[in-house]
């Protein structure tokens, strides 16, 4: 069943509604869930009390309760199309909680994936703390990493929208599976340009704004065969432009009659 343009519009008000909502609170940074407090208790470096005092200051759980807000943040606006699929294949009363599922399917992966991040997080600032050799690091990893055939391979996944059944538990199951199998494939594709702002001492709000921005307009590219390619994907860039000229065009013509 085709969607509605209005019905479209309407999820991505939602999606982007919900994450910019979610980029202001993170932008605000509320009890420094987003930054990692810590200097070493003595001159030796890292050491049990040293991690010790790290796990009081930065509490494991409100590193990752940031995490979870980050991936909303930046992540909910790739899953446009998947919710419009699913509006698109089930009943209308089950549309709503149906794309809820999948969400949540899909966040589960990327907070499991957060455990191992956090702790790589935590423990790099335990090494090396204010530091921007792990940031470096990191982001020489999610070049190589962002051309390479395996990136392609998961983000070839990414288009893969499954059959999702009409109604009943049926309906729920194959959304909420369909969410885990788009988290995988996401997680694998973008874990290293996740990773990489959360290692920046500073301007890390700056570096997040233009990973969302790389990492969503990936995913508006067409499949392609893996292989590694120094290539730009600027689909959704020339999208922008070209959306911006539509809107430009009749303003201009007005001005020109006047």
């Amino acid at each position: 069943m085709e969607l509605s343009i209005k019905t479209r519009i309407l999820i991505g008000v939602t999606i982007f509604g919900i994450s910019i909502l979610t980029w202001i609170l993170l932008l605000f940074n509320p009890g420094e869930i987003m930054t990692i407090e810590h200097c070493h208790v003595s001159a030796s470096g890292p050491s049990a009390m040293s991690l010790q005092m790290m796990l009081e200051m930065n509490p494991f759980s409100s590193q990752l309760f940031g995490w979870g807000l980050m991936v909303i943040a930046m992540m909910l606006p790739k899953l446009t199309m998947p919710v419009q699929h699913i509006y698109q294949q089930s009943l209308r009363r089950y549309r709503f909680l149906c794309a809820t599922v999948f969400v949540l399917g899909y966040i589960l992966v990327w907070m499991i994936g957060g455990v191992f991040m956090t702790a790589l997080i935590m423990g790099f600032n335990l090494l090396f703390p204010m530091s921007f050799i792990p940031g470096l690091i990191v982001f020489s990893v999610a070049v190589i990493w962002q051309f390479s055939p395996i990136k392609q391979r998961f983000l070839n996944l990414s288009h893969d929208h499954r059959p999702i059944a009409s109604f009943g538990m049926a309906a729920f199951k194959d959304s909420f599976l369909f969410g885990v199998a788009h988290g995988r494939w996401c997680v694998g594709s973008g874990w290293a340009l996740m990773l990489f702002p959360m290692l920046l001492p500073e301007g890390h709000n700056l570096a997040m704004i233009i990973v969302t921005f790389l990492m969503i307009a990936e995913h508006y590219e067409h499949p392609r065969i893996p292989r590694w390619e120094i290539k730009y994907r600027n689909r959704l860039l020339k999208i922008f432009i070209a959306q911006t000229r539509i809107k430009l065009t009749p303003l201009q013509a007005k001005k020109t009659t006047a």
